[in-house]
């Protein structure tokens, strides 16, 4: 299975990309985001691969970021979408607005898509959201500890474990956890402060 091709580009045209590696071509099926961002002709290239094979074709699917690659796994994934529907939807929206149509459960925004009807759309946002719901959880687990450090330390300070937990929270909601204990816990205690 071929998982990464670094090579020349050859050829391109919206949808498609020819990829010189080691003197063979290789035709790549991209979306437009991809197609939009790649170089000129004769430039080097590195893409991400999916190989799709079935009993009668073996096709190559290029991306420029693990992050069109993610979401075209987790968009083939659904019933129903095969990946060139999965190629012609990441080329209709950025994966982003995606995330965050299916964040919305903007269905009128997914329809909008060349061959995306209303109930593809309502499947895609559905099964999508469960997908990104689970991804929040490991995130949020690993946040855990962080907050419950936050956590542990104002109430030491003879704070309630209550305010702590909300204001914890709020402070982790507006700062981020990649603001680090510290500016974490300054923030906590400001807002300690006037309660």
């Amino acid at each position: 299975m071929i998982a990464y091709l670094k090579g020349k580009i050859l050829k391109k045209k919206p949808g498609e990309v020819v990829v010189e590696t080691g003197g063979v071509g290789y035709s790549l099926l991209i979306p437009l985001s991809t197609y939009f961002k790649l170089g000129e002709e004769g430039n080097p290239v590195e893409l991400l691969v999916y190989t799709h094979l079935t009993d009668d074709s073996l096709q190559l699917f290029g991306f420029l970021t693990g992050e069109e690659k993610s979401l075209f796994l987790k968009l083939i994934s659904i019933s129903g979408i095969g990946p060139k529907m999965a190629i012609n939807i990441l080329s209709g929206i950025e994966p982003r607005e995606l995330e965050e149509a299916v964040r919305e459960t903007n269905v009128t925004r997914l329809s909008m898509i060349p061959g995306i009807g209303k109930k593809t759309a309502l499947r895609v946002i559905m099964e999508l959201a469960d997908k990104m719901e689970k991804k929040e959880k490991v995130l949020s687990r690993r946040e855990s500890k962080e907050r419950e450090d936050l956590i542990s330390a104002l109430v030491n300070l003879g704070f309630r474990r209550k305010e702590s937990e909300q204001v914890v929270d709020l402070t982790i909601g507006s700062l981020g956890p990649q603001a680090g204990f510290d500016t974490l816990l300054r923030e906590c205690l400001k807002k300690m402060s006037r309660i």
